[in-house]
This record gives C-alpha cells, sequence and structure tokens, in this order.
C-alpha cells in the first residue's frame, strides 16, 4: 500500500459496555462466509442496507453515525481503496483479545485487508491492515528484498536486507538500528521479529527499509573481547557507514535517507546525528523508539525491581542474585575507581565511562532534522517515565513529535505491562499504526 491509506485509515473501534443491538432480530456474523456478504455488502451500491439487518455494538453505532452512518464509513473506505475489483474469502483470526475476520480486498489504488472486529458475533469495529492476498491475486508485489553487506572495515561484513517497495524509485529509505544485545536484522525475539514488521509494513507506504545484523552479533566474540569499545563500535559507525551505503543504491533518493533506533539503537540517535553531520551523506530525520534520557544503570536497576515484583515469591537465591547485580551496578557511581581492566555487568570500564559522558539530552538539543520519538504506554524496560522527560526537556521543540501508544509494549506488539516478558511469548505484530505513523512522519519531512 502507498502512503496515500495513511489519511484514511479508520480507528480500530473497541467495545467499552455490554453488547446491544437495535433492530428486530439483526444478523450475526458467526462464519467466515457472513464477514464475506457483509464486506460485499459495505463494499458495493447499498452499504446503508447493514444498518438495522446485521448486529452492532452500541460503540460501533455511534462511531458510524459520527461519520453518516455506514454509506459514510464505506465512502471514507472507497476514497482511500478505490472500487473493489476482488475480495477474497475472509479468514478468522484474533486482535486484542477480540474475535476478528480479515477479507483480503484487491482495489483499484489499493489493496488491504478490511478486518471486522467482533464482539458475540456483533460487529464492534472495523479496521484496514495490510494486504494478506496471495500473489496471484495481486500481479504486483507489495515490496521486493535483496541481500546488501554493510562492510564492517577491520573486521568484514554485516549481513543485511534492502526492503524495497514495488516501483522504480527512487525511494526514502529508514536505516534500523536494534536494540542492546546480539541483536539480528529482524530484531528477533522469540517467534516476534519487530523489524521485519517495520520494514514490510514501510515498503507497503513507498518507503524502502535497510536492516542488518548488528555487530555484536556477528562479531561478538571479537567484542567481546575489545577493552575499550564503546557505544560507537555496537552502533555509531555501523550507522554512518549505512547512510553512505544507501545512499549508493540506485532506488534510494540519497537527500531522503531516515535513521531509525530502537531501544538502545533509540539513545544512539542523537550520538548517530553529531557523527552524520561529519559525513559526505547526512540523515534527513530520525525516529527513536523506546529510548530513554536516563542512565542504563539505572533503567537496568528499575526492570530488575520490576520483573522480581512480579514473581509471587521471591526464593533466597533468586534475592542474592539480583544483590550482587545491583553492587557490580552501584560500582558505577565511582568511575575514577574503575581500571581499563574492569568490568560492570559483565561490561568493560570502557564502555559505561562512555556512556556516562555522553550527554543524550544536550545531544538530542542539538539535531535540527526532524524527530519522531514513539514509545509504548505498556513498556516495563523503557517507561512513560522516560517519555515525560523527552517531553519535559525538547517537547516545544518544532522538529519534535512525540507519540505515545496505550496497549503497545516496548517491541510496539500488543500487550500488558502486568505480563512482564511474558507478553512476548505471543506471536504478535506491530502495530499497524506505528508502522503508518512511521510513514506519515517521512512523508511530512519530505515536504
Amino acid at each position: 500500500m502507498t502512503r496515500k491509506i495513511i489519511a484514511a485509515v479508520l480507528a480500530l473501534v473497541l467495545l467499552l459496555a455490554a453488547c446491544g443491538t437495535a433492530g428486530a432480530d439483526p444478523r450475526k456474523i458467526e462464519t467466515a462466509a457472513d464477514a464475506d456478504e457483509w464486506i460485499a455488502a459495505f463494499l458495493g451500491e447499498h452499504p446503508e442496507e447493514l444498518s438495522g439487518a446485521w448486529a452492532m455494538t452500541p460503540m460501533m453505532t455511534l462511531a458510524a453515525a459520527a461519520s453518516g452512518g455506514i454509506a459514510g464509513l464505506a465512502k471514507q473506505i472507497t476514497a482511500a481503496l478505490g472500487t473493489a475489483e476482488k475480495i477474497s474469502p475472509a479468514y478468522a483470526g484474533t486482535l486484542q483479545g477480540y474475535s476478528v475476520f480479515y477479507v483480503p480486498c484487491l482495489c483499484s489504488q489499493q489493496s488491504a485487508d478490511l478486518i471486522l472486529v467482533l464482539q458475540d458475533g456483533a460487529v464492534a469495529g472495523l479496521q484496514i491492515g495490510p494486504y494478506t492476498g496471495t500473489a496471484d491475486e495481486e500481479p504486483a508485489a507489495a515490496f521486493d528484498a535483496a541481500e546488501l553487506a554493510l562492510p564492517v572495515p577491520g573486521l568484514g561484513e554485516l549481513p543485511g536486507t534492502l526492503t524495497l517497495p514495488a516501483g522504480d524509485g527512487p525511494f526514502p529509505a529508514v536505516i534500523l538500528l536494534a536494540g542492546s544485545g546480539p541483536c539480528d536484522r529482524d530484531e528477533t525475539l522469540g517467534s516476534l521479529k519487530p523489524f521485519r514488521d517495520i520494514a514490510e509494513g514501510l515498503a507497503a507506504q513507498g518507503v524502502a527499509a535497510y536492516r542488518f545484523d548488528k555487530r555484536t552479533f556477528v562479531y561478538g566474540a571479537e567484542l567481546a573481547a575489545k577493552k575499550d569499545a564503546t557505544l560507537r563500535d555496537e552502533y555509531l559507525e555501523d550507522a554512518v557507514n549505512a547512510v553512505q551505503l544507501l545512499a549508493e543504491q540506485d532506488k534510494i533518493d540519497p537527500a531522503r535517507i531516515f535513521v531509525l533506533g530502537h531501544s538502545l539503537g533509540g539513545n544512539a540517535i542523537p550520538a548517530v546525528a553529531r557523527e552524520l553531520r561529519q559525513a559526505p551523506v547526512s540523515a534527513r530525520g530520525y525516529i527513536m523508539m523506546a529510548a530513554s534520557p536516563r542512565p542504563l544503570d539505572v533503567l537496568m536497576q528499575e526492570q530488575y525491581d520490576f520483573l522480581y515484583s512480579l514473581l509471587p515469591e521471591v526464593t533466597a537465591a533468586q534475592q542474592a542474585e539480583k544483590d550482587a547485580l545491583f553492587a557490580d551496578l552501584d560500582r558505577l557511581q565511582d568511575l575514577d575507581a574503575l581500571t581499563e581492566d574492569d568490568t560492570v555487568a559483565g561490561v568493560y570500564s570502557a564502555y559505561w565511562k562512555w556512556l556516562a559522558a555522553y550527554d543524550i539530552l544536550q545531544a538530542a538539543d542539538e539535531i535540527r532534522e526532524p524527530v519522531l520519538l514513539l514509545q509504548g504506554k505498556e513498556d516495563y524496560q523503557v517507561t512513560m517515565e522516560d517519555f515525560g522527560l523527552w517531553q519535559k526537556y525538547l517537547g516545544n521543540k518544532a522538529n519534535w513529535k512525540m507519540i505515545s501508544y496505550p496497549g503497545l509494549t516496548h517491541l510496539f506488539t500488543p500487550g500488558q505491562k502486568a505480563e512482564g516478558s511474558a507478553a512476548y511469548a505471543r506471536n504478535e505484530k506491530v502495530r499497524d499504526q506505528v508502522i503508518l505513523d512511521i510513514a506519515s512522519f517521512i512523508e511530512k519531512a519530505d515536504k
């Protein structure tokens, strides 16, 4: 899908009250055939005939009324997608605990899934999602992917993937910097692959994305033995080189390259921006996802405190492990006492000393390009306290935009803070709205 769909996406309507419908014995959507029939009528000549004939929750009824009724909603959808050329069979799924039917629709302007959200068979919401139809239903692929390795001077290269929208370009592009630790290019955590979700989702919006295996993933042993390794080795050099590499690609517009960092990768963004100001090709803008302006050791202690608070009972061994870690981190209060051979939390002192000297808020304040800061409200690793600090210090700057998302975790997938790391055990994807907001930010920054 191209970026044109952004303005027309309808918000998911969630039921907040008991289910109820008006009219005499309205039909409920109970099978895929029912969903097919509903969507066919919705995209047909007389969508208003659905009103009263099919059950809708009170909240959905109000939402429809605010848009001019079912016919008004249908008009908004067709304005974005065009006329329906083929409606593929519906298939069932779940979304935030609700039963849904996904209906892939091949349309004249855009191809997308219309997602019917249900409660007890009544329509509780309608959402546009990425097209999931098969290749033979849509002749033009939504995106293309090519292997593109990032050279690492003195070490070798980092395998990577450049995801390109369909077409000739040149396209704007985003470079993705993963969070802490040895992350692969998809930022894989169990069955979750947030960077793949973002890359493919952006390609569907007309934006290319480049993601690569982190240096700590490919050359972890070499970095672990490097006593003077810092964030520069982990992020800065590779981020700057990735911008230069993308600027050389035929289908990429070198004047429209953005850098996105998630978690610790987001913390690195202000430092990356400083480095890029001295590079042959700089970035057009930056996206920071779940980034924190607070010290890393403070976040680590806060995360451990939170996770331990979820345990029904803390054993003596668990308490001893926590106390040992906290005692180790407390050594950072006297950095001058640490030698180059000393490690804290398994990391050599040079890394911690670099972070202590890194004034992230000052570096962020120096950025003149557009910046988008995103935060999940259910994130226990980087919290709304961090988001509040960004707002306090930088929220009044014209080049900064900040968005927080209810119901999203550190990985911008659905979940609740009280679940802790268990929220990452489900097979979820990065919320579509997050990807749409990134694409919208890039489109506006281009102007």
